[in-house]
C-alpha cells in the first residue's frame, strides 16, 4: 500500500507525475535524474532541520526551489505533447530558472538593502536582475500552484496583488486601502516575514515536510499493512465489521499521511471493496472512506498541515495543540462509527466476511508504527521541535526494521514479515515523502504572497468587522458564516490552504467574540475600576450609564453589540487576561481548522468523496451527500469547542464533557438516520432531543446522566420494537 497523491492538474499527465514515485526508472536518464534530485532534497531537509544552520531565507529559497523544479519537471504546460523532447526541455529549463531566481533572491537581499541606504530618501532599489528575478518568482507561484491544485489559488493572488497595487483606493468602506508603489510591493513580497519566504514558507521547509518524510518512512516500512491488520483484529469480529475496519485504519493512516484525498485513495482500495462484500451500499461504503479518511487530518500528532500552522499563528506550542486535540478527534471517529452501527443493524448487513490477520505483518508492522511514533510523540512532549522529534522518529524507525528483521531470521517469517530499511527501501521513503510534499510545499509560498497583501492591506480587519457586524456578537451565527466561507473556499483549495486563509481572515473576530462572553459576565457583575469602565462610556448605548453598577444579561450583550470594533479591540485586552485570550485564539483557529475539512465530503465539490466513489464505482454527487451526512461531526465538535471547555477545561472536566458527548452525538444520529437499534416513534423522538440536549450540556451531572439515560432508553425501547416487527413478520409468514 502506497501514499497516493492528488490526480495531477490538468496539463499534466501521468508518465511525468510518476517520476517521483518509485525507483523503476528503466534506465531512463531523464526520470533516474528526478529520482537523484528528490532523494537528495529529502535528505537536505532533514539535515537543514539537524544540524545545517543556513539562514531562514536560505532555507526558504532552496526549500521553494527544490520543489520548484520538481513540480515543474513532472508537470507540463504543454498537455498531450509534454513527455515531446521540446516540452521537457522546456519545463527542465523552466525549472532551474525557478531555482536560480530563488537562490538569487536570497543571495540578493543585503544588496537590495546597502543600495536603499545609499540613496536618501527614494524606495527600495531593485537592480534588473533583482526585478527579473522576482517577476520570474511571482509567476512561478501562481504556474505552478495552478498545476498542483487548480486556478483557485492564482486568481486570488492576482487579486490581492492587484488590491495593493491599485484596486483597493477605488474600493468603498473598510476595504478601502491605499495603492502601493511596485518596487515596496516586490520587497514586501519577498522579503517580509509574512511574504513568500517568510513564516508559511518556514513551516513548510520545516515541520510539514518532515512529517511527511516520516509519513513516507512508515509507509515503506509496512506500517502502513500494521494498520489494516489491526483493525481486522479490532473491528473483524463484530456486525459492521468492515466498515469498523475502514474507520479504525483511516484514523491510523492518519497518523501517517496527513491528507484525506491520500488516506482515502491508500486505505479505500482494502477497505470499500471489503465493505461491499459484507453488505453495505457502494455509495456509503466510499462515504464512509471518505468521512474516515477527512478524519485523519484531525487525528494526532500529524493532523495534515494544520497543526503546524495553528501553532506558528497563535504561539502556543505544537505539544499542546496536539494533546487537546486527541478527545476531539476520538469523538469524530466515534461519530462516524456510530453512524456505520445504525447502517448495520437498520439494513441487517456487515456480518459473515472471514477477516484473516496476517499476524506476521501484525507483529513487524506493529513495531514498526508504534515505537517510531512514541519517540517522536515523546520528544514533542519534552519540548523540542516537531522537525527534531520527527528527524529521529525516523533514525527510530530504521534501527526497528533491522532489529524485526533479525528477529524473523531467529524465530521465523511466521512470527515476523518484516521490511528491512536497506538503502533501497530509504530512497523509496524519501521518494514517497517527497512526492507527497511537492503541493504543498509549491501552496505555502504562493500563499505568502497572498498573506503579505492581506497583512499590509490590513483587509484582514475589514473581514473580521464584517464577520462582527452580520453576526450581531452571535457565536453561533459567526461559527455558520464561518461554514458558509469554508465551504465555498473549499470547492477550489486544498483544505490547508482553505484554512490559513480563513484564519488570517476570521480568527480574530471569533476569539474577540468568544472573549465577549468574559466581558458579558464583567458587565453583569458591574465593572468599577473607572479607568476600565470609562472606556464604554464612549459606546452610544443607554446601557452605558450601568457599567459601574452592573446589569441584566440581555442590556450586557446589548451593550457589546453596539461597541464600535475598533474600541473592542481596545476593550478586551484590558477585561480579559492574556492566558484566557490565548485560549479563546486557539479555539477560533480549531473550530476554522475543523469546519474547513467539510469541502472534502461535502457536494458540490468533495473530492475525498469523489476519490471513494471511484474505487466503489457509485455515483460521485451520491456517495458525497451520504460522506456528508456520515462526517456530521465535523459541524458537531466545532459547536462543543464554542459553548464548552472541551479544549480549555481540566483532564476532569475535559473527560466528563466527551464521555457525555458520545450518548448526545449518538442521539444526533440516530435522530438524522430515523433509526437507533430500531425503528423510531415519535415518542422515541422526543426522548432522543431531551437526551441529546442533557448529554451536550457542558458540566451539568444531572443533565448529563439524565440525557444518557434517555439515549440509552431509546437504544433498548428501539431494538424492542425491532425484535417485536421481526416477531410479528415471522409469524405473518408461518401463517
Amino acid at each position: 500500500m502506497s501514499v497516493s497523491q492528488p490526480t495531477p492538474a490538468e496539463g499534466s499527465i501521468d508518465e511525468r507525475a510518476d517520476w517521483l514515485s518509485s525507483l523503476q526508472t528503466g534506465g531512463n536518464p531523464v526520470r533516474i535524474f528526478i529520482v537523484v534530485v528528490a532523494i537528495s532534497f529529502a535528505l537536505w531537509h532533514i539535515a537543514t532541520n539537524i544540524w545545517l544552520n543556513e539562514p531562514g531565507k536560505w532555507q526558504n529559497a532552496i526549500h521553494f526551489a527544490g520543489f520548484a523544479f520538481l513540480a515543474a519537471a513532472t508537470t507540463s504546460a504543454f498537455g498531450r505533447n509534454a513527455n515531446r523532447g521540446w516540452a521537457l526541455a522546456f519545463d527542465f529549463g523552466y525549472g532551474l530558472a525557478i531555482a536560480a531566481a530563488a537562490l538569487w533572491v536570497a543571495y540578493a537581499e543585503n544588496g537590495v538593502y546597502e543600495r536603499t541606504l545609499a540613496v536618501t530618501g527614494q524606495s527600495w532599489q531593485f537592480s534588473w536582475v533583482d526585478w527579473a528575478a522576482g517577476a520570474l518568482l511571482i509567476f512561478a507561484a501562481l504556474d505552478l500552484s495552478r498545476r498542483v491544485s487548480g486556478w483557485v489559488i492564482p486568481i486570488l493572488i492576482i487579486t490581492s496583488l492587484s488590491y495593493i497595487l491599485f484596486l483597493g483606493s477605488y474600493l468603498p468602506g473598510v476595504f478601502r486601502a491605499a495603492s502601493l508603489p511596485l518596487n515596496d510591493v516586490m520587497f514586501r513580497t519577498l522579503y517580509n516575514d509574512e511574504g513568500m519566504f517568510g513564516i508559511l514558507a518556514s513551516i513548510s521547509s520545516t515541520n510539514i515536510t518532515l512529517f511527511m518524510i516520516f509519513g513516507g518512512f512508515l509507509v515503506a516500512s509496512g506500517a502502513s499493512d500494521f494498520v489494516i491488520e489491526l483493525s481486522k483484529v479490532v473491528a473483524g469480529r463484530i456486525r459492521g465489521g468492515a466498515a469498523f475496519v475502514a474507520v479504525l485504519s483511516s484514523a491510523l493512516t492518519g497518523t501517517i499521511s496527513g491528507s484525506a484525498i491520500a488516506n482515502t485513495a491508500s486505505t479505500g482500495v482494502i477497505t470499500i471493496p471489503l465493505m461491499k462484500s459484507n453488505g453495505f451500499r457502494p455509495q456509503f461504503a466510499g462515504g464512509v472512506e471518505a468521512a474516515a479518511s477527512t478524519g485523519g487530518q484531525l487525528m494526532p500528532p500529524i493532523m495534515g498541515a494544520g497543526a503546524f500552522v495553528m501553532a506558528s499563528y497563535t504561539s502556543i506550542p505544537y505539544a499542546t495543540i496536539v494533546t487537546v486535540s486527541i478527545v476531539p478527534a476520538f469523538l469524530y471517529f466515534l461519530s462516524v462509527a456510530f453512524i456505520v452501527r445504525i447502517e448495520a443493524v437498520k439494513h441487517q448487513v456487515g456480518e459473515g466476511v472471514d477477516m484473516v490477520v496476517n499476524r506476521g505483518k501484525l507483529l513487524s508492522g506493529g513495531m514498526a508504527f508504534i515505537l517510531p511514533l512514541a519517540v517522536m510523540i515523546y520528544l514533542l512532549m519534552s519540548g523540542v521541535t516537531p522537525s527534531y522529534a520527527a528527524s529521529w522518529a525516523i533514525a527510530a524507525l530504521v534501527v526497528v526494521s533491522w532489529f524485526t528483521s533479525l528477529a524473523a531470521k531467529v524465530l521465523g517469517r511466521e512470527t515476523f514479515e518484516p521490511v528491512r530499511m536497506g538503502p533501497s527501501k530509504i530512497a523509496e521513503a524519501l521518494l514517497i515523502g517527497i512526492r507527497s510534499s511537492v503541493m504543498t510545499g509549491i501552496l505555502l509560498v504562493a500563499i505568502g504572497i497572498m498573506n503579505n497583501a492581506i497583512v499590509t492591506s490590513g483587509i484582514g480587519n475589514g473581514f473580521s468587522l464584517m464577520i462582527a457586524q452580520w453576526s450581531g456578537g452571535s457565536l453561533v451565527v459567526a461559527i455558520l458564516l464561518i461554514a458558509l466561507a469554508s465551504l465555498v473556499l473549499g470547492m477550489g483549495l486544498p483544505v490547508t490552504a482553505a484554512y490559513i486563509i480563513l484564519a488570517i481572515l476570521t480568527a480574530p473576530a471569533l476569539a474577540g467574540i468568544l472573549a465577549d462572553g468574559i466581558i458579558v459576565e464583567q458587565l453583569m457583575a458591574g465593572i468599577s475600576d473607572p479607568a476600565k469602565s470609562a472606556m464604554f462610556m464612549l459606546v452610544d448605548s443607554p446601557h452605558a450609564a450601568k457599567v459601574a453598577t452592573g446589569m441584566l444579561r440581555d442590556e450586557a450583550l446589548a451593550l457589546m453589540a453596539a461597541m464600535p470594533f475598533e474600541l473592542a479591540i481596545t476593550v478586551r485586552p484590558l477585561l480579559v487576561d492574556p492566558v484566557a485570550q490565548a485560549s479563546f485564539l486557539l479555539t477560533a483557529h480549531l473550530i476554522i481548522f475543523w469546519l474547513s475539512q467539510d469541502s472534502n465530503v461535502t457536494p458540490p465539490v468533495c473530492l475525498a468523496a469523489f476519490t471513494a466513489a471511484g474505487i466503489a464505482g457509485s455515483k460521485p454527487m451520491a456517495t458525497g451527500f451520504e460522506s456528508w451526512k456520515i462526517a456530521k461531526g465535523l459541524y458537531i465538535v466545532p459547536l462543543m469547542f464554542a459553548y464548552t471547555p472541551l479544549i480549555t477545561g481540566s483532564l476532569e472536566e475535559v473527560l466528563q464533557i466527551g464521555f457525555f458527548a458520545l450518548f448526545g452525538i449518538y442521539g444526533t444520529n440516530a435522530l438524522i438516520q430515523r433509526y437507533a437499534e430500531g425503528p423510531l416513534n415519535p415518542l422515541l423522538y422526543g426522548l432522543i432531543i431531551i437526551g441529546a440536549v442533557g448529554a451536550y450540556w457542558p458540566l451539568n451531572w444531572v443533565a448529563n446522566i439524565v440525557g444518557a439515560l434517555a439515549i440509552m432508553a431509546v437504544a433498548v425501547l428501539s431494538a424492542r420494537r425491532a425484535a417485536s416487527q421481526a416477531a410479528r413478520s415471522v409469524t405473518e409468514r408461518a401463517g
